[in-house]
């Protein structure tokens, strides 16, 4: 599985990125939407998109646009993840996420969703 991790948060990004290379999988990260944006342009290859909401230059939620409204990518799950209020960001995203998940949070269960999505994407 190809992984796109996009977080503001140094820490944040390398335990997912710890956490899924442990299984296998290959990881990119970004650390906002902009740069996440040029890594899905350059590959398109991504299974999935795990990004934080609250980020500097381009939000989770701007990506989460960007991404559903651009037909080479806009298949790919995104899974958001915010210390913020969780139904404000729902309430004010005209797309939803995949899945929206609070921080803080149980990485091994986020990495069991984003397995799940990519599974039942490949089916």
């Amino acid at each position: 599985m190809k992984v796109l991790v996009v977080d503001d948060d140094a820490i944040n990004r390398l335990i997912l990125q710890k956490l899924f290379e442990k299984e296998n999988n290959t990881v990119k990260t970004a650390q906002n939407g902009c740069e996440a944006m040029q890594l899905l342009n350059d590959e398109s290859d991504f299974n999935i998109v795990i990004t934080d909401i609250m980020m500097p230059e381009m939000d989770g939620i701007q990506l989460l646009a960007e991404i559903k409204l651009n037909d080479k990518i806009s298949r790919i799950p995104i899974i958001g993840f915010t210390a913020g209020d969780i139904d404000y960001f729902r309430q004010i995203s005209t797309i939803a996420f995949d899945r929206l998940l609070p921080k803080p949070m149980d990485f091994y269960e986020l990495y069991d969703i984003a397995h799940g999505f990519v599974n039942k994407s490949l089916n």
